[in-house]
C-alpha cells in the first residue's frame, strides 16, 4: 500500500500508466464497448464509472500540449437523438486538471480503429451511452532542481 494515491487506480492501472511515453493514447470504455475495438492490453475496471476513473487518472497523467485535441470522444451517431450529458461532466474533470485542453468527436468507426490502436484500454461500468473516451498522454514536465 502506498500513501496518496486514489484506491481506484490498481497495481496493474498505475503500471500501465507508468509504461505510457508522451503521445501514447488510452482508451476508457463505457460497458458496451465492443471486445473487437480493444487494444490488446487491457484492464478490467468493472462497477466504476468513467468520470471517476478520469479524475484519478488525471491527477497523475499530462494530456499531450502538442496536439490540438489529446480527448477524443465518440461522436453520436447521425440522426440518434441522445445528447451524451457525461461529456460536460468530461470538460469539468478536464479543466480542472488541465484548463484549456480541447477535445472532438470523431465517427464510431474511426474511434474504434483508433481504440484498437491504444496503448491500453480500461473496461469500466459506465452506463451512459457514448461515454467511451481516448486520452493522449504528454510530456511530464517537473521543476529542474540544482
Amino acid at each position: 500500500m502506498l500513501k496518496g494515491i486514489p484506491k481506484i487506480l490498481g497495481p496493474e492501472l498505475l503500471k500501465t500508466l507508468m509504461e505510457m511515453g508522451h503521445g501514447d493514447e488510452l482508451l476508457l470504455c463505457d460497458g458496451n464497448y465492443p471486445r473487437l475495438g480493444h487494444p490488446g492490453r487491457l484492464i478490467r475496471c468493472d462497477g466504476r464509472g468513467v468520470p471517476e476513473l478520469l479524475d484519478a487518472i488525471l491527477r497523475f497523467m499530462p494530456l499531450d500540449t502538442y496536439v490540438d485535441y489529446p480527448v477524443i470522444l465518440m461522436e453520436v451517431k447521425a440522426g440518434d437523438p441522445y445528447v451524451p450529458e457525461i461529456w460536460g461532466a468530461y470538460r469539468q474533470i478536464i479543466e480542472t486538471h488541465q484548463p484549456g485542453t480541447r477535445d472532438c468527436a470523431i465517427d464510431r468507426f474511426e474511434f474504434y480503429k483508433r481504440g484498437t490502436a491504444a496503448y491500453a484500454a480500461l473496461a469500466t461500468g459506465e452506463k451512459a451511452l457514448y461515454a467511451n473516451i481516448i486520452l493522449k498522454k504528454g510530456v511530464v514536465v517537473e521543476p529542474v532542481s540544482t
